[in-house]
This record gives C-alpha cells, structure tokens and sequence, in this order.
C-alpha cells in the first residue's frame, strides 16, 4: 500500500481510505476508485461494496469532487463477478442471511449508482459481468475498449441477472435484452454500445491520460472528445433473429423456436440455453419483460432481490456454483431437467412478494437518470 500512497502524492492525490482490496482516493477534482483485485479479475467482496458506498456518499456532498472515476486493476478484467465463494460455504452449510444481506447491501449501491449526481465515469477493460456491471453500467458516463467484454451470465450458475441488470437489459433494443439474460451472451464494446451497457469506445492505450485530463479538470467534455467510432456491433446483424426468437411467451417455446432453426446463431443459442438453468432462464425471461413494462433500477432491484433471496433455499444457485466453482465439474444436478418441465407456477413462486422481507432500498439520492 506504500506504493499507492506514494503514487497518490506525486500526483497531488488525498487519500481518503487505502485497503488491499479497492483504492478509494481523491485526485484533483476526481473522486477515484480502483478495483483491485486483479489476481480474482477484481471479483467484487462485500467489505469493497460498504467501502465503495462511503466513499460516493462522501463525495456527493464534496464541492471539490467534481466527478467520479472508476476502474480496475490489471488487464484482463474491471470486474467478472461477486465474490461468490463464501455464498457458497454459507448458503450449503444451511446458512441463506449470509447472502441476503450481502445483497441488500450490494443492491443499495448498485441504485446508488444509477441515481448519483454527480458524472460517474467507469472504464471497463477485459471481463464486465455480473457485480461489475452493476458497478459500472448504471454510471452515466461508461466506457468500453478493445478488450472489453460484458456480460450477464447468472443464469448459468442457478441465478438470474441482478444488480439492477434487468432494468439494463430492458431497455437493449427489441428483445435483445431477453437474448442476452437468457445466454449469458459476451459483448464486445460495440455490442454494448449497441445494447445500452455502454456509451463510449475509446482506445484503452489513452485510459491513462483520459484519467489524468478528468482528474485535472473536472470536466466530463473530456470523455466525448477522446471518443472514437465503434466498430460494427455483429448483435445489431443478428437483431431480427434474436427477436424471432427471444419474443416467445416462455422457455419451453424458445427453446422450441430455436429447435426450428437450423442456422448457425440458433446452434450457438441452444447450446448456451443448455448450461443454463431451466428454473432460472424462465425467471429471467419474466423478470426481462417485467423492466420493460416498469420502468427503473430501483424497481427491477427489488424484483431480483425477491429471486436471489430464494436463489438458494428454493432454487438452482447452490449447485450452480458447486459445479462451476467448487467442483468444476460442469455437471449440474439442476431442479428441472429441462424448459419443458418448467412451470407457470415455479416462475411465479420465484417472484411472488417477500412480504416484510421484501428489498427497502431508502434514500439513495437524486431521482435516478434517465
């Protein structure tokens, strides 16, 4: 950490907090926070999100913060994910509060986020998935490059897309965000652009100084002069197929719809349906359209929350993380053996109302963007 307390000084940076896992500092007029993690690809812990919350509360009131700057450390990746490891252990062990309440918190900023009032820039290099889009994606400046790859993959570990991702995914055009909570599809920074996850494609080679000129001035201009055209998003190529097929009223007539199809996008589909879970694919579909009809992260929030509070109890989550993380045996021992053998009535018990456990996000500041 001397290292980073050194760096900071050189550049005329305040330390505000220093721990091993996120560097929160402010440097000019930027409130910075960088990831770091990057031997666990910057996986988000619950002790990052409480740090990452005190520190957007404190600038949000701080006349010199001007903006918010967000990044991760290493290459490969600004964030793949949570921290699952210890959900596991807790959750198998008969232990669920553990994660609920991980994910209240976790929910909390992630609505934070969406509705800060202050420019909230984050650079998204290599994996963007799961927990780092909810740290990212509802900032209101986001920006991707040649390595970036985004994603929504839960389904494929027994959950559903959360962090607020369903609000995201309802807005993509026509029914790419169905396609894309469904398969856990990567996007390359022009699919994101296309699908709304991002706004800016900027060569990672100028991140360093881009952060240095925000950190001088303070001014978000910054971030539309360095922008560059995006290269062509091969989703927008594939958006009649996506919403021929991703339209159908649940799982079972997807899956049908894409047995139809012999092209070779329909091929890649149904195989990446398959590793998903069928409980949780169909609850994505519902919690998809859902965003749609109502509008807002706060909204989708609490609805994910009713899902992921059961993900475990009642659902696919703990085996989806015992044969994707623990044992690696790629082998799920889902409750469903396929679309077919679910019904309207599991999608529906998923969803049904928490009643006093339901998700109270309070005063999480300015009326969300739009």
């Amino acid at each position: 950490r001397r290292h980073e307390r050194d760096h900071a000084a050189d550049r005329g940076a305040r330390v505000d907090r220093v721990m091993s896992d996120v560097l929160i500092r402010t440097a000019g007029r930027a409130g910075r926070i960088t990831l770091n993690r990057p031997e666990a690809l910057n996986a988000l812990t619950w002790e990052m999100c409480l740090e990452i919350e005190r520190a957007l509360d404190g600038w949000a009131g701080d006349p010199e913060v001007a903006l918010v700057v967000i990044d991760g450390a290493g290459e490969r990746a600004f964030c793949a994910g949570g921290d699952i490891a210890e959900m596991y252990r807790t959750a198998s062990s008969g232990d669920y509060g553990y994660g609920r309440r991980f994910w209240i918190d976790e929910y909390r900023l992630n609505a934070k986020i969406a509705a800060y009032p202050k420019p909230y820039v984050a650079l998204m290099q290599g994996f963007t998935m799961g927990g780092g889009v909810g740290v990212s994606c509802h900032g209101s400046h986001r920006v991707a490059g040649a390595t970036t790859k985004i994603a929504m993959p839960e389904c494929g570990i027994g959950l559903v897309p959360d962090v607020g991702g369903t609000a995201l995914l309802a807005r993509a055009p026509g029914r790419l965000g169905e396609y894309l909570g469904t398969t856990g599809a990567r996007m390359g920074a022009a699919d994101a652009i296309h699908a709304g996850f991002a706004d800016l494609f900027i060569d990672e080679a100028e991140w360093p100084a881009l952060i240095a000129e925000l950190e001088r001035t303070g001014q978000i201009a910054v971030l539309t002069e360095a922008a560059q055209p995006a290269p062509t998003a091969p989703m927008a190529a594939q958006q009649d197929e996506i919403d021929r097929h991703f339209a159908a009223a649940t799982l079972a007539d997807l899956t049908a719809s894409l047995d139809e199809d012999p092209s070779a996008f329909a091929e890649k589909a149904r195989a990446s349906l398959a590793k998903a879970s069928p409980l949780a694919a169909a609850v994505a579909l519902e919690l998809v359209r859902a965003a749609r009809a109502e509008p807002g992260v706060p909204q989708a929030l609490a609805r994910e929350f009713r899902v992921t509070w059961r993900s475990a109890e009642e659902g696919d989550f703990v085996e989806g993380i015992r044969a994707a993380i623990i044992d690696r045996d790629n082998a799920p021992r889902w409750r469903h053996t396929g679309p077919a053998d679910v019904t309207g009535d599991d999608v529906a018990a998923m969803l049904a109302p928490l009643g006093a456990d339901e998700l109270v996000l309070g005063d999480t500041g300015v009326k969300e963007k739009t």
